[in-house]
């Protein structure tokens, strides 16, 4: 199939002052697309080459115009105010949005293209007459998805997988008991509740951009650093909290954090009112609360280095493969035969 691929992110490690998670999955979902023989066309615009200096060896298409496709694919993109909902070429414009209106406009609304929306934020009302219309499908990177959508989780490459070499993680040096790599978003519940209690107890860091900090003078914040450096925080690191904001925790929507710290050996302590909370992972990393955080931390420090240690990193790398590449692959291709055939036996009835 021909697929225009509207994404407002990088390809590669782009650049430093962004939120863009995407960069850690998106490429290899790409590449494997392509390796299916699938032509593949992007729709936005090419930050990396424009902003970060990276043409990636010209191995990709761009098209700012509207070229003929056989389906529209979107990284959903929302109203942020001030920022994509000003007029085009004011200070501090961004035109994913506008742009992304116009190819909804073109290809779903005139033309009828079949759609598929991920809605990777959680940001697509639930009454959206997206979720509705008949050549277009919703997925959501989430174990239990709305109602009508599709489960499409944010991939992890097997090679990684099988690379993983859980007592040669285990035997790293590391000189952080915790560190976490992300934004703000939405975080301060669990921050609170998690990270900030044993963050007064260990070593630790926080990189990221974190803006409203003074509540948590004792916490040590890095601030924002390149996309590339996040692996040494977790190869410094022995654990990590999986923070998710409520709207991902209710319906078991785990973000590339988890599978970032664990190819590094950083082992992810995971609240326990995330959904689905062990298929991420194993009891003996479920946490109630930053006590639970704290004594957590003293028995790895104790284990630190042994086979239990290493036992625990591959309980953590065998959770991954619920992310698999290939899965999440098969699974979008076959959203998109379903959504052709649908879509040609709706114009057909018509």
């Amino acid at each position: 199939m021909k697929i225009g691929y509207s994404f407002w992110g990088f390809l590669g490690n782009g650049v430093t002052d962004t939120p863009d998670g995407g960069r850690s999955h998106r490429r290899p979902f790409i590449d494997a697309l392509l390796d299916r023989g699938h032509d593949i066309v992007f729709l936005q615009a090419d930050r990396d080459r424009l902003e970060a200096g990276d043409d990636l060896g010209n191995a990709y298409t761009f098209d700012s115009g509207c070229p003929d496709l056989d389906v529209l694919f979107l990284e959903w993109r929302w109203a942020i105010t001030g920022r994509n909902t000003t007029l085009c070429g004011t200070e501090g414009h961004t035109c994913d949005l506008h742009r992304q209106v116009q190819l909804i406009n073109h290809y779903t609304v005139r033309h009828q293209t079949p759609t598929v929306i991920w809605d990777k934020d959680r940001t697509l009302r639930a009454e959206s007459v997206w979720r509705r219309t008949a050549h277009t499908l919703v997925c959501e990177a989430a174990l239990a998805p709305r109602p009508g959508a599709r489960s499409l989780l944010f991939p992890v490459a097997e090679d990684l997988l099988a690379q993983a070499d859980p007592v040669a993680l285990a035997a790293r040096p590391r000189d952080l008991a915790l560190g976490y790599v992300g934004n703000q978003y939405d975080r301060d519940e669990p921050f609170d509740r998690f990270f900030a209690p044993a963050a007064a107890r260990v070593e630790h860091l926080v990189a990221g951009k974190w803006t409203k900090t003074d509540r948590w003078p004792h916490v040590h914040f890095l601030g924002r650093i390149p996309f590339e450096a996040a692996a040494g925080v977790y190869a410094r690191s022995l654990a990590t909290v999986l923070m998710l904001p409520e709207r991902y925790a209710a319906v078991g929507q785990m973000t590339q954090r988890i599978f970032e710290a664990v190819l590094a050996g950083c082992l992810p302590l995971a609240p326990a009112d995330i959904r689905y909370v062990n298929r991420f992972a194993p009891d003996e990393l479920i946490v109630r609360s930053g006590r639970d955080v704290i004594e957590k931390l003293s028995y790895l420090r104790e284990i630190a280095g042994t086979q239990q240690h290493a036992d625990l990193i591959a309980a953590c790398v065998d959770r991954l493969r619920l992310f698999g590449l290939n899965r999440q692959v098969d699974t979008l291709e076959s959203v998109l035969h379903g959504l052709v055939r649908t879509t040609a036996t709706e114009l057909g009835a018509a």
